[in-house]
């Protein structure tokens, strides 16, 4: 997902500041010709780094504020936002993944002596996966230093239409003000909290690309689960996807069937019509999920290694929520 950027100029009195009252008057006012910056950009993914790194080039003084909450399994991870960290760039290497080991076992058929079947090493592709991101986060900081563009890795909240504060990690509270600010903080997935124990044994894409170990036999609901469930099949793992109703609502349902005809035809594994309601863990350490069939009205459950949550994103929980309706106009990707 892009982090789309709202630009807080021009929206008039639809936020609610937080004010503090401190000795000499309203803590971090700053009038214009005192600030900081001339733009501060709140959040640190695609959207973010790209409007500060052109606002720089062409002359402003910017600063870039980003912070990652820990997901909920203390998942975290460095600047780049969604699509470098937990997006796009781990996604489409895992595919690789998956696509060599289709090559492989076509490889007898064109001459190729090779031993069958070959094992897939989850730790050491996950290692080489992360250990890419993280270069990829170091390299978003040397771009930013680069163009003079400042850098704080801290949790915003506004203070006035211009100023921010967040707590650096000694503890120490920094203010920072701008002409301009423009919130960037792209989106997070959710957790379907009225399911019984989703939020105690699940996961979500914020975890699947940063686990040391293999997950195992997994078990996706939605079919916004499908890039996932792809690279999980083609490494050789057992997948299994919950939809309550049609694949990939919104578009063209005859390729949508073509999709899921040639995932099932590589062994993932569908449940259609169904919804689940709750999860628990056995003594042997394995997830149990119990689900509806929603066309018989049957109970049914099943044993999983891994439960991935894949529903719908929620507006970024780093949005400052003292901007009152700031992300009614944001998009989500």
């Amino acid at each position: 997902m892009a982090a789309m950027a709202v630009a807080l100029r021009g929206l008039g009195g639809r936020f609610r500041w937080r004010t503090q009252a401190v000795a000499g008057g309203v803590r971090g006012a700053a009038r214009a010709g005192q600030r900081d910056y001339d733009l501060l950009v709140v959040g640190g993914g695609s959207g973010g780094l790209a409007c500060a790194k052109e606002a720089a080039q062409l002359g402003r003084k910017v600063a870039v504020v980003d912070y990652v909450e820990p997901s909920p399994q203390g998942t975290r991870w460095g600047l780049g936002g969604t699509c470098v960290n937990v997006g796009c760039i781990p996604k489409k290497l895992m595919h690789q993944a998956a696509l060599l080991g289709g090559l492989i076992q076509d490889a007898p058929n064109y001459g190729w002596e090779v031993a069958q079947p070959v094992p897939h090493d989850w730790r050491k592709m996950a290692e080489a996966v992360q250990n890419h991101v993280k270069s990829l986060n170091w390299g978003h900081r040397v771009q930013l230093q680069d163009r003079k563009v400042k850098y704080f890795n801290i949790k915003a909240s506004f203070v006035d239409e211009h100023t921010v504060c967040g707590v650096a990690k000694g503890g120490k509270e920094i203010l920072l003000s701008a002409d301009h600010i423009i919130i960037a903080t792209g989106g997070r997935p959710r957790y379907p909290t009225h399911i019984e124990g989703a939020l105690e044994y699940g996961i979500t894409s914020d975890d699947i690309f940063w686990l040391k170990e293999s997950p195992g036999k997994t078990w996706h609901p939605t079919d916004v689960a499908l890039e996932c469930a792809g690279f999980l099949t083609g490494i050789g793992l057992d997948t299994t996807i919950m939809m309550r109703s049609i694949p990939l609502r919104g578009f063209d349902q005859q390729m949508s069937s073509m999709v899921i005809e040639h995932m099932a035809s590589h062994g993932t594994r569908f449940l259609r019509g169904c919804a689940p309601s709750r999860v628990r863990r056995l003594p042997d350490g394995q997830l149990q999920v119990t689900w509806e069939d929603r066309t018989t009205g049957k109970e049914d459950t099943g044993t999983f290694d891994t439960v991935l949550w894949a529903i719908a994103p929620r507006i970024s929980a780093c949005l400052p929520t003292t901007v009152g309706h700031a992300g009614k106009n944001q998009r989500r990707d």
